[in-house]
């Protein structure tokens, strides 16, 4: 049986978390070693070793907040018609729908 600890020793077959980080630019080449990293959430950008660990890490296989807000439908009821139904969210004019900050993620 394998027991995974958390915060213990990083598995060294395991990917740099940069790899699917939306803060990360990722540049690879030809050779297995020629790559390179830049994290746009630190102020000393290049990144020259492998992350197993990152409090910014954003993975970028998930949509985001401001991307679901965008594909949302959003419940609506008509009093008028007497009817309720589904409208995009992106239908609605932005009084009628409440929008995230730009900076919340």
């Amino acid at each position: 049986m394998r027991v995974k600890i958390q915060g213990g020793t990083a598995n060294h077959g395991d990917p740099s978390l940069c790899v699917t980080c939306r803060h990360a630019t990722v540049v690879k080449g030809a050779s297995a070693r020629d790559e390179l990293v830049e994290c746009d959430c630190l102020t000393e950008r290049r990144i020259t070793f492998k992350v197993v660990s990152c409090t910014a890490y954003s993975d970028r296989r998930q949509a985001s907040l401001r991307e679901m807000e965008e594909i949302a439908w959003v419940l609506r009821s008509d009093l008028k018609k007497n009817t309720v139904g589904f409208v995009k969210a992106s239908a609605l004019k932005p009084r009628d729908r409440f929008v995230l900050p730009d900076d919340w993620y």
